[in-house]
């Protein structure tokens, strides 16, 4: 290839984090890299990638338009390190995977018992996280893969595949409340309750919104604080079935339930084995009940 794989990331990171400060901190390598890998792109290209007149640098019109031809360069390249890694059967020892609560426990029984059956000498973890939470685990290596619900955006150094199951999300409140009764339920008439929310330990660097709101880090941990009475929540649907105590009441809410796409996430930098793979395919291939 003529230009180095190094500088296609560094060029792509750098739009997607806005600086190469930022790129630099993505990768873990040093500005001046960041900064020299996308100037030596720049020269082999023959024309300018950024502006960098103002504090941050800018995409130019050239840059805009490469931007999507080294996209597809880089897609294909882990493709094809993937295929290798298949065709060389190099099985990895050890595989992790990160989870939401809103997984529905059935689908995961389904996955692992086929997972023991295929590869039962492999080291497994499975960890409890939540959107960005998942994503930080696969970007600091920590994890292999995550099942999140679909994120508006991904970091570039992040792959992703759509699962044909979703997770049905839906507002519950304790049964003994006023409200609970209600033939309909306005957002009105929830904002002068105590909402319950999910607060992942990467949005808990940003405030939560004004009001009177807790908030949590798992699904499991709402439903509790839901059961006892504190507030209302947004809860995945099967959770409440199996792990609640009969106490909650499913609210009459316009535009609920809703449905969720979830994704399967894996790092692009550090792809997973012929075990790690093949899990993805499962996820992919599972169907709804």
């Amino acid at each position: 290839m003529k230009y180095s794989p190094e500088s296609l990331e560094a060029f792509v990171q750098t739009v997607a984090s806005g600086s190469f400060s930022a790129a630099a901190r993505a990768l873990a390598k040093s500005q001046s890299t960041i900064s020299s890998a996308v100037a030596n792109l720049e020269d082999d290209l023959g024309f300018l990638l950024f502006d960098r007149r103002g504090r941050q640098p800018v995409l130019t019109a050239q840059g805009q338009r490469a931007l999507a031809q080294v996209q597809q360069i880089l897609a294909a390249s882990q493709r094809l390190d993937e295929l290798a890694v298949r065709l060389s059967q190099g099985v990895e020892p050890r595989l992790s995977l990160a989870i939401s609560d809103f997984w529905q426990a059935d689908h995961h029984e389904h996955l692992l018992t086929r997972f023991d059956a295929r590869y039962p000498d492999i080291e497994f973890e499975c960890m409890i996280a939540e959107d960005e939470d998942v994503l930080d685990l696969l970007q600091a290596g920590r994890v292999h893969l995550g099942v999140v619900r679909a994120q508006p955006a991904l970091p570039p150094d992040l792959a992703v595949a759509r699962l044909q199951v979703e997770a049905q999300m839906a507002i519950f409140l304790h049964q003994d409340h006023a409200l609970a009764q209600e033939h309909q339920v306005t957002e009105a008439q929830l904002g002068e309750l105590r909402q319950l929310r999910l607060n992942t330990w990467v949005q808990t660097r940003e405030p939560l919104p004004a009001g009177r709101v807790w908030s949590a880090p798992t699904y499991l941990l709402l439903l509790e604080m839901a059961e006892q009475g504190f507030g209302w929540s947004v809860l995945p649907r099967w959770l409440v079935e199996q792990f609640g105590h009969q106490v909650l009441k499913e609210l009459p809410v316009p535009g609920w339930p809703q449905h969720i796409a979830v994704d399967v996430i894996w790092s692009r930098r550090n792809p997973p084995g012929p075990a790690g793979r093949w899990m993805i395919d499962q996820l992919c291939a599972q169907q709804p009940d």
